[in-house]
């Protein structure tokens, strides 16, 4: 069994968005407010999150204080990676893993150089960076994940399969030699920033053409701007099995 909870399903600017009094920005549905876009996974035992957010701090306060047994990171953008330094108390149970393309790396390495200097103070995180790469699948202790390469308008980016569950993050498009990997899943969770085309984000309708193709049991939207409309009113026109993801929502598998 595996259990996925979102920790946040905003896109960069979170929901609402600073300065913004829009309905959406304004609304009273809990379901519209929007940290930005992550994932807690339990599964065999472990647990796994995907990105680590600016909010990564807000979104672990209600959870159980345990270890995090890997970080997989989608890419450098900000809003994907600016919570690392809040891994600091996690870092009680041991080093705490990321698992990151080597680009990445060099990005991290150098945003974040008090955590690999040969001395290093007492309160920088403990982490430790794991190579992956796109072609090879990769574990978590006992955990197999499957990297997909998927494209941030110029941008490779990752995002991973779990099992028979899928997490795409900030597509534009995804290259032909990786729907392959896309066969057969049950649980899809993919990037729909607004209605309106964007340069390095799917709109509403591509993401719902893109989940036509792959065919889950089931889709969640997430990676949402406060321009894609209300939570209420928007989830009455997608099918049955798409629904929009919203914050602390969890999912059995």
């Amino acid at each position: 069994m595996m259990k996925v909870q979102f920790l946040g399903t905003g896109t960069s600017t979170g929901v609402p968005q600073i300065g913004c009094r829009c309905a959406v920005c304004c609304s009273s549905d809990a379901r519209d407010k929007r940290l930005r876009a992550s994932v807690r996974i339990e599964v065999e035992g472990k647990v796994l999150l995907i990105d680590c957010t600016p909010d990564f701090r807000q979104q672990m306060m209600s959870l159980p204080f345990v270890k995090i047994d890997g970080v997989l990171l989608t890419h450098g953008h900000y809003d994907h990676t600016g919570g690392i330094d809040d891994l600091r108390p996690f870092s009680a149970f041991g080093s705490v893993e990321l698992f990151m393309e080597e680009k990445l790396e060099q990005v991290i390495r150098e945003r974040m150089p008090y955590c690999f200097g040969p001395i290093r103070y007492g309160g920088v995180p403990d982490i430790t960076i794991r190579r992956i790469n796109e072609i090879n699948s990769f574990f978590v202790d006992t955990v197999e994940v499957i990297p997909i390469r998927v494209m941030h308008y110029k941008l490779p980016i990752l995002g991973y399969r779990i099992g028979d569950f899928v997490y795409l993050t900030d597509v534009k498009t995804i290259p032909e030699r990786e729907w392959e990997k896309l066969k057969n899943v049950d649980t899809l969770v993919i990037s729909a920033l607004r209605r309106k085309e964007h340069i390095s984000h799917q709109t509403l309708q591509q993401a719902l053409e893109v989940v036509d193709i792959i065919g889950p049991k089931r889709a969640f939207f997430t990676h949402m701007s406060h321009e894609m409309g209300l939570h209420e009113e928007i989830q009455r026109e997608l099918p049955s099995h798409v629904m929009f993801a919203y914050d602390g929502q969890e999912l059995t598998l």
